[in-house]
This record gives C-alpha cells, sequence and structure tokens, in this order.
C-alpha cells in the first residue's frame, strides 16, 4: 500500500462519518442502475433567461440553457416557486446571466426570496457572481442555505475566459464579503479553466483556505458544443487526482464535493474513483458503479436530489 496516496483517504475517516451522498441536481436527467435523481425536487430558475453579457468562452449562455425561464414565465420569482413546489419541488437555485461586472440582477427578486423562504419554507441556492456589499447584505436577510460561486486565482482566466475586468483579488473579497455577513458560501473551483490548462487553481485554494465555507465543490471543464471550449482537452486524470487529494490535506475538516460539471465517459468514471480515493464528501451525477465503489470502501450511500451538499 502507497501510505502516500492513502492519507487524503483516511484524512476523510478521521473527521468525517463513513458515509457518502450522491446528488442529484434538477438540471438533466440522471440515471443509473444505482441512482435515478428526480427533476422535481430541486429546480434551477434563470432570471434573465438566456441572457447574459459577458459570454464566457466556456459557457457562451450555454448553462443557462437547462434552466427555468423566468422572465417568460409571466409571473414573480414568488409565483414561478409556488407553482414548483405545488408540483413536489422542495428547493431551488436562483441563478442568472451576468452584467458586464459578473453580477446577477438578484436584488429585485430580494422580497421574493423572503417569501418563498417564509410561505413556502424551500431550500434556497443562489449563484450571484460577484456580488456587491448591497446584494450580500439582502441576501444575508433571506436566510438562504447557501452561495454558490466560481473562485478564480488566475488573471488570465478572468481576462480570456471570463471577459472580464476584475482581478483574482475581487473574487477574495466576495469570500470576506459572505463571511462578515454570515451568508454560507460554497465556492466552486474549476480545474482546467483556462482552456484545459491549470493556471490559477492552486491560487483559488490558497485564497478559499483563508475564509470559512460550507462546502467547497469541485468541478472539471467539460467542453460544450456552441462555446470557445468545445475542442479544448480537459486537465488530465493525474493533474485531477492531485488536486483533489491536495484540497483534501488542505481542508481536512470542510466538506468537499465533486460537482455536475467534468468530461464524460469513461473518463467521468476514472475522475469519480478519484474522488472517492482523495476521501471526497460526495458526488454529483454520479457515473455507473460508483455508488457500489464507495461501499468498496466502507461508506454508505445516501442520495438527494438537488444541488452539493444540500439536505433537507
Amino acid at each position: 500500500m502507497n501510505v502516500a496516496l492513502e492519507k487524503p483517504f483516511y484524512i476523510r475517516k478521521e473527521n468525517f462519518p463513513d458515509e457518502i451522498t450522491f446528488y442529484g441536481p434538477g438540471l438533466k436527467p440522471h440515471s443509473t442502475s444505482e441512482f435515478s435523481g428526480s427533476m422535481k425536487e430541486f429546480v434551477s430558475i434563470s432570471v434573465t433567461g438566456n441572457n447574459c453579457a459577458l459570454n464566457c468562452e466556456h459557457c457562451n449562455t450555454k448553462m443557462l440553457d437547462n434552466m427555468l425561464d423566468l422572465p417568460s414565465f409571466g409571473g414573480s420569482l414568488f409565483d414561478m416557486a409556488k407553482n414548483l413546489e405545488e408540483k413536489g419541488a422542495k428547493g431551488v437555485l436562483i441563478s442568472g446571466g451576468s452584467n458586464t461586472r459578473n453580477q446577477v440582477p438578484l436584488l429585485q427578486h430580494i422580497e421574493d426570496m423572503k417569501r418563498i423562504r417564509k410561505e413556502l419554507g424551500m431550500v434556497i441556492r443562489v449563484h450571484p457572481g460577484l456580488p456587491d456589499e448591497d446584494t450580500c447584505k439582502a441576501l444575508a436577510e433571506v436566510g438562504i442555505d447557501g452561495v454558490m460561486l466560481d473562485i478564480i486565482g488566475d488573471q488570465e482566466t478572468i481576462t480570456d475566459v471570463y471577459h472580464l475586468d476584475a482581478t483574482p483579488s475581487d473574487y477574495e473579497a466576495v469570500l470576506d464579503r459572505l463571511g462578515r455577513y454570515g451568508i454560507p458560501a460554497i465556492p466552486h473551483i474549476i480545474l482546467g479553466h483556462y482552456f484545459g490548462k491549470m493556471n490559477g487553481e492552486w491560487d483559488a485554494l490558497d485564497m478559499i483556505k483563508k475564509y470559512p465555507l460550507k462546502t467547497l465543490v469541485l468541478v472539471i471543464l467539460l467542453p460544450l458544443t456552441g462555446t470557445g471550449m468545445e475542442r479544448v482537452v480537459p486537465p488530465s486524470i493525474e493533474e485531477i487526482g492531485e488536486f483533489f487529494e491536495t484540497s483534501r490535506l488542505s481542508l481536512p475538516t470542510t466538506p468537499i464535493l465533486l460537482g455536475c460539471a467534468r468530461p464524460l465517459g469513461a473518463m467521468k468514471i476514472k475522475i469519480d474513483q478519484l474522488a472517492i480515493n482523495a476521501g471526497l464528501n460526495g458526488i454529483a451525477f454520479p457515473s455507473e458503479g460508483i455508488v457500489g465503489y464507495a461501499g468498496e470502501k466502507g461508506l454508505k450511500p445516501s442520495f438527494i436530489n438537488a444541488c452539493c451538499g444540500v439536505t433537507w
């Protein structure tokens, strides 16, 4: 046995129960012989439809296509949430396209969010982009389950991928802001974000370590058709595995999850196995056989039809 390779898994065992959670966010259908997710329990809503001012190289608004389009709904955010709740939804992700400052226009929906929490009792997650002081202050009054945001540690990625006039310090400022307002932070690190290269991921991890987190979510670049990265080659299995292990060693008591986005096929299976070997706490959209693989490692599975880290 290679003790160095086993260390992250044993750090997990020292700090967490022998359990692992598999997530089925309502973004797309997902089914294996071990886990069939439901798209009804946790639903993603775009407050801007498929409009976004940034048109990032890795997305080009494609990620908005799988979300419900609030502008075309013909009612308020509360009305849409109530309609979903009546159909069995327990929670919503409120997201959308950004303005040129990478801010999703959430302030106009704050009162609706308060009603969703108070009157419907639904779990709320938000994708705010880079929320300013006013947005963070308002979100703190809602009682949301968490803020999910990409943390970028590389200037080239911010400039060339996001087309954004910002710096890594702007991302760190958001982590500080969320901490000051007591908003649960769920940062995401995208491995291979700079056209498949690992440019600022380690810096992002170092940045994140300094702030209180609810959960860290790791995802891997998934080249999407119709984007500037559709032919990009993602990072190697070795690079991905090394980052998983370093994350676990760096944050021994923080839940770390493998999120939705990652390459498909045989590579996805290998990535999922690496996540378990490295001591990660959960996986979204698990590949075929991974629930059984976790069981072989002594981990008891549970299943939640929601975004990473949500509990009912």
